[in-house]
């Protein structure tokens, strides 16, 4: 039984379990040193290249609250970036998203190169280099400076494909609103292979609405990841584009329809309420499940929706609805004592089966959002050193989000 905890030492608490995944879940061993896994699950070899990218923040994280020392952190972002320099194969720069943790080579043939994961990989990579300057920063923009971004485009649509494979060539395409705003900063900025500022038009942003929220740019399936992954790099507060959006308050407005959701099927499903709400991409009783969300989406037929609750939905979204995600957490430890474990919150639980259900593991991009969040929220710290970045600058101001 755990006692009672509640505001900023939950927060505290929640913040130091996270960092351990990304500490615990490594591995230091000479072959593939620095390769994180994508789950906390016995037995496993697989990493993912976002949990290497959310690693390198949980390192800045860690010196800032004296969870380790300076030096190190800045000695494991060192080996670690050798590994991703030497010793993981990459196509024009871009990496697999699933790789064998002992040693950095492609999973299996259903592990696609993935742009979104290598891109989250440079974002967590940019804080670091920010953090420790010098030689680390150095290697950064060596791995950067290899991404050849116009080899993802689609030349004919403008849009960046999802994935590639030598199976099965380029797939899937970024052709509406998403998680996926880091990568047009990032490529429109790149000093080797930029992109044209017109891929960040290229992509839908429909509106819609749910009940009192108006005009929300909606993603596919309404799922939290996608209003989260770029902000947790990109300070988008006080900014807008030239057409006028605000991505930031779209964040708060898609958090607060999504919560909204939540309570007005509360009676359907047991797990929703006031105080523990978020649909997103999470582990289910039925394993790992992409498509779970909730209106406003842009294809509600497709939704998955079993009344599983990800515990990263509301820690993911705590800068942009404070309060109510404070008491989610609340009530989430205090309530629920199967849900924590020493990297804090599992992944996800749901209250609506014959026996109630309750994650075992955690997945690394789930616990890099919450970390990132949390720190963003107690001291903007992943938000200060990525913004500090010049391409970052660069990216921005070509894209005129100001």
């Amino acid at each position: 039984m755990v006692n009672k905890c509640y505001g900023e030492e939950l927060l505290k608490k929640e913040l130091k379990g996270s960092y351990l995944f990304f500490i615990r879940e490594n591995n230091f061993n000479e072959n593939g040193y620095g390769l994180i896994h994508d789950e906390s699950k016995e037995n496993q070899d697989v990493s993912s290249i976002s949990s290497i990218g959310f690693g390198f923040c949980a390192l800045v994280i860690g010196v800032i609250h004296e969870y380790l020392t300076y030096n190190e952190a800045k000695r494991i972002t060192l080996k670690t970036l050798d590994t991703l320099l030497h010793n993981i194969e990459n196509i024009n720069g871009f990496y697999y998203h699933f790789i064998k943790s002992n040693d950095g080579s492609r999973k299996d043939s259903d592990s696609e190169i993935s742009i979104i994961d290598t891109a989250i990989l440079i974002c967590g990579a940019f804080v670091a280099g920010e953090f420790f300057k010098g030689e680390v920063k150095n290697k950064v923009e060596k791995i950067y400076k290899k991404i050849n971004w116009n080899w993802f485009l689609n030349k004919d649509t403008n849009q960046f494909y999802m994935g590639y494979s030598r199976e099965l060539g380029h797939k899937g395409k970024w052709d509406i609103y998403g998680e996926q705003l880091m990568v047009y900063v990032l490529s429109t900025a790149s000093p080797t292979f930029p992109v044209s500022r017109s891929t960040y038009d290229s992509f839908e942003k429909p509106l819609s609405s749910y009940g009192r929220i108006k005009d929300i740019v909606c993603t596919y399936f309404g799922s939290l990841f996608a209003y989260q992954y770029s902000h947790a790099f990109i300070d988008f507060r006080g900014r807008k584009d030239e057409n006028g959006i605000d991505w930031f308050e779209n964040s708060i407005k898609a958090t607060k329809a999504n919560r909204e959701y939540c309570i007005n099927n509360k009676e359907k499903y047991k797990t929703y309420s006031e105080n523990s709400w978020g649909l997103t991409a999470c582990l289910t009783p039925d394993g790992y499940n992409g498509k779970i969300g909730a209106s406003p989406c842009k294809i509600s037929k497709d939704i998955i929706e079993d009344g599983t609750i990800a515990t990263s939905a509301a820690i993911g979204s705590i800068v942009f609805t404070p309060e109510d995600s404070i008491k989610a957490m609340e009530n989430y430890y205090n309530n629920f004592p199967k849900l924590w474990s020493e990297y804090g919150f599992n992944n996800s639980f749901n209250l609506c089966k014959k026996e109630e259900w309750f994650a075992k593991e955690n997945l690394g991009i789930d616990k890099g959002i919450g970390m990132c969040m949390i720190e963003n929220y107690l001291n903007g710290s992943i938000w200060k050193y990525f913004m500090e970045n010049e391409y970052v600058k660069k990216g921005l101001d070509l894209l005129k989000i100001k």
